[in-house]
């Protein structure tokens, strides 16, 4: 594996937009990927795939793994500099620590990325269900009690952006309809509590809250997930509805008082 293909067969502009197509094939359960899966995903030719990949790799932004190749730590490095991510982490860990050693659950931060949940931390738990959230992974906004939670307190134009995507399933419980979730959504915009029914994946739960900011809106969410034979998701709600509100007052007095 060898060459650039930054100069000569493509813009830079081109190049780019490429790049970011290989970048995004990856999901939050891959390990490493091939030229052919590469290709398929980014929906690009195989031959152009794998020159991309190769720059990737001169650059540490993707690493060999024999054949295939794996997203690079200097990703993760890069990720941990964004400044919405990392101050709403920060101001959260103390938050999700206290809420695991009550709970003794696994706790969860997301923040909202289009149509997806980006998860920005999460705490695990001993015992714990296998999640199918990774940190840096995304799930459908709609699926996830932290995606309910985040949109009931946003915009109307970014659930407009979520149904016109469509509501895929992520478990034969996701909610598909778009009048069932405005719904639940209205009622998490009154109650504050958001739930996961087994719709992300069977055989867990969560209950999640927004992390809202000076205006009302979602910056984030907190949740508590489990096994849906071990958690009561209502039990564990008035917890985390009180963690997301002291987080949410946390972020607004740091932001009167101009911390960065």
């Amino acid at each position: 594996m060898g060459g650039s293909y930054i100069g000569g067969m493509a813009s830079d502009d081109t190049f780019l937009r490429r790049a970011v197509a290989v970048l995004t094939a990856f999901r939050a359960d891959d390990d490493a990927l091939g030229a052919a899966e590469l290709a398929r995903r980014s929906g690009l030719p195989r031959s152009t795939a794998h020159r991309i990949a190769l720059d990737l790799v001169e650059a540490g932004l993707l690493e060999r793994q024999g054949t295939r190749v794996r997203l690079g730590l200097k990703l993760f490095e890069i990720g941990q500099r964004v400044p919405r991510q990392r101050v709403l982490r920060d101001a959260a860990v103390p938050y999700m620590s206290d809420l695991r050693e009550a709970t003794r659950q696994t706790v969860h931060l997301a923040v909202l990325e289009g149509t997806e949940v980006v998860y920005v931390e999460i705490l695990g738990s001993p015992g714990g269900p296998k999640l199918p959230s990774k940190v840096g992974g995304r799930l459908p906004a709609h699926v996830t009690g932290v995606g309910k939670a985040i949109l009931a307190f946003s915009p109307p134009d970014a659930v407009q952006a979520v149904l016109d995507a469509g509501l895929v399933k992520a478990s034969e419980r996701s909610v598909t309809a778009p009048g069932l979730l405005a719904r639940e959504l209205a009622t998490i915009g009154r109650e504050g509590v958001a739930y996961d029914r087994e719709e992300s994946g069977r055989g867990i739960v969560c209950a999640a809250s927004p992390v809202l900011g000076p205006d009302g809106l979602a910056v984030g969410a907190l949740s508590v997930s489990g096994w849906s034979n071990r958690l009561r998701p209502a039990a564990v709600a008035p917890a985390v509805h009180t963690a997301a509100l002291t987080l949410s007052r946390t972020l607004g007095q740091r932001q009167g008082a101009g911390a960065p």
